[in-house]
């Protein structure tokens, strides 16, 4: 049958854990962005990081497979909307880890206005309340592309998306007068 995959970490741990500076801005990250703990920051610090190093890659290379390589980052870039259609390397090394935090499905859940926090975002995308398109996602981490984001509604199923609509505000409790 195969052996199974070993699964490696899909980050790197800070090389001094015990600087002020760096800790103090990680909190504040980790706080506004609603994370559940600093290794999401560090998968996030790390995909930054693999795209920085293959750009600064691809500036020193020459030929044909360079150029490929190069327009295949720039379009998965541009997918993801981390640049813009037609930007050059030199804006992907611009990029910071906000950039990368704020494509994130929770954060958009948030900042669409389909949850009041980033944790109420990240409960809802949990508990299945969200799908994009027609899949439910129940993953916060979820990079959204661009053409998926004006998917970003409630499931049919939940019980979120009823409270919407004006017919049931509108009508009264049992019992009230």
């Amino acid at each position: 049958m195969g052996d199974p995959r070993k699964i490696r970490r899909t980050f790197s741990r800070p090389k001094q854990p015990w600087r002020t500076d760096r800790i103090t801005s990680e909190n504040k990250l980790v706080q506004e962005y609603g994370l559940k703990n600093k290794r999401e920051l560090w998968k996030a610090q790390s995909m930054l990081t693999t795209f920085t190093a293959k750009a600064k890659d691809l500036v020193a290379a020459t030929g044909k497979q360079a150029d490929t390589e190069r327009t295949q980052l720039m379009n998965r870039l541009a997918r993801i909307g981390l640049v813009p259609v037609g930007a050059g390397l030199d804006d992907v090394l611009g990029l910071s880890l906000k950039n990368i935090l704020n494509r994130r499905l929770q954060t958009l859940v948030h900042k669409k206005g389909l949850a009041k926090t980033a944790i109420q975002a990240r409960q809802f995308i949990v508990h299945e309340h969200i799908q994009l398109g027609t899949k439910k996602v129940t993953s916060p981490s979820y990079i959204v592309n661009v053409s998926e984001e004006p998917q970003l509604t409630f499931t049919a199923s939940s019980t979120l998306a009823k409270t919407d609509h004006p017919e049931r505000q509108a009508t009264t409790k049992p019992g009230a007068a």
